[in-house]
């Protein structure tokens, strides 16, 4: 597990995407003395600006608490599928914990993506964002059989989305697959402009960006408090932990666990070689792949997951990896250059279920924390602002057990 006392953006990620370049954040100051917010949030990526955009449009007092840039740690990595099919296939999480249960969890998930769709609109953040279908393919262990199913349980569920066979999946993608799975619903964004869009407009509502390490929090008292490498104390209503996959001492979970994953950007491609029809595309695999384009034509491909999260091993078999993808996005779509503009690798964290792990830190019932997103990082991002939103106004909700840190273990 990676130590959060040591673990730095250049532990999280190895390389550059294509969402580094030429991008300007706003500006963070280090703390003068000690303060008091209504709620502090460690970690400014993608999860803590989602977050501290709802709660300052709810009118609270947020202090925005981060040791680096903000945004340049995983959420620079991320490829920013907002997809609201999970990790778990419909069949599978409905196997763990009934079909009642999994399906309001995709519903929820489809209504995230619905969701961040409309505040982007709404808050005109200029972040590449585009509506898209997805392509689930047949892959592996997941042939026309299994994916029939799958499509037949989400039309029972009321999910959209179909079934296509081979000669219609190559009409209409250029696929050649057994079958897919064709669903509306998901979309695509450039990750760091939409993170930074959001923390400009919380700062303008007035939430403080600071810049220092949170070393110690205290969350069980009549009022929780972080302390800073600087000494400095900011006391709270409630503390958000929300530092991606460095995950504090204080939160104790088997279920989390943290891999690497790699990716590469192709230069921008010709018409021709892209696929027809706006698609992210993902296969039904356990070790899948997936892909999406650009606003400038580029395919961004990535996958070869492994179950380790040693920065330095997931450095140096980079190369390697990145020859991989290379070789599988050829055998995907043939007609693609394969001349590369980045190639980067990351950290994410994942869980047994595929589900996040977002709400109150059990015996620290003035912390609140997010994590384990899996391939659904900022789908979640968005579903957890909604659901801290809530309990840090003291409501709570039936479904938010669906993600509890302490919800019963699958059998």
């Amino acid at each position: 597990m990676l130590d959060p006392q040591t673990t730095r953006h250049d532990d999280l990620r190895t390389g550059k995407g294509p969402w580094l370049d030429g991008l300007a954040r706003p500006p963070s100051r280090e703390l003068e003395a000690d303060t008091r917010c209504d709620v502090a949030i460690v970690g400014a990526g993608i999860t803590g600006a989602m977050i501290a955009e709802h709660l300052t449009a709810m009118g609270r007092d947020v202090v925005l608490i981060d040791r680096e840039g903000e945004g340049f740690g995983s959420t620079a990595a991320s490829t920013a599928m907002l997809q609201w099919e999970i990790d778990l296939k419909l069949s599978e999480l409905a196997a763990l914990y009934g079909f009642s249960a999994a399906t309001e969890v995709y519903r929820l998930s489809f209504e995230a993506v619905q969701g961040l769709r409309s505040l982007i609109g709404e808050l005109a953040i200029p972040c590449g964002f585009s509506p898209r279908q997805t392509v689930y393919l047949a892959a592996g262990e997941s042939g026309p059989r299994e994916l029939l199913e799958e499509a037949t349980l989400r039309e029972r569920a009321g999910l959209p989305g179909s079934f296509v066979e081979h000669a219609a999946l190559r009409e209409a993608f250029g696929f050649d697959r057994a079958a897919a799975i064709v669903s509306p619903g998901s979309a695509e964004a450039d990750p760091l402009s939409l993170c930074h869009g959001l923390l400009a407009i919380s700062a303008r509502r007035g939430a403080r960006l600071i810049r220092d390490e949170a070393v110690a929090f205290e969350g069980a008292g009549t009022a929780a408090a972080v302390t800073l490498a600087s000494g400095r104390i900011v006391e709270a209503s409630q503390i958000v932990l929300a530092t991606g996959y460095v995950m504090p001492d204080c939160v104790q979970d088997d279920l989390h666990r943290v891999a690497s994953s790699w990716a590469i950007a192709t230069v921008p491609q010709q018409p021709q070689a892209l696929w027809p029809g706006p698609a992210l595309v993902w296969e039904a695999s356990e070790d899948y792949c997936y892909c999406r384009t650009t606003t400038d034509g580029r395919i961004v491909f990535g996958g070869e997951d492994e179950e380790f999260d040693d920065p330095e091993k997931r450095e140096a078999v980079g190369p390697e990896k990145t020859k991989a993808l290379q070789a599988r996005l050829h055998a995907l779509i043939p007609q693609a250059d394969l001349d590369l503009s980045h190639a980067w690798s990351g950290a994410f964290g994942q869980t047994e279920d595929g589900l996040p792990l977002i709400g109150r830190v059990p015996g620290q019932p003035r912390l609140l924390a997010a994590y384990g997103y899996g391939g659904n990082g900022i789908t979640f991002s968005f579903m957890a602002s909604r659901l801290i939103g809530a309990l840090a106004s003291g409501r709570e909700k039936r479904w938010f057990r669906h993600f509890a840190i302490d919800r019963p273990r699958p059998g």
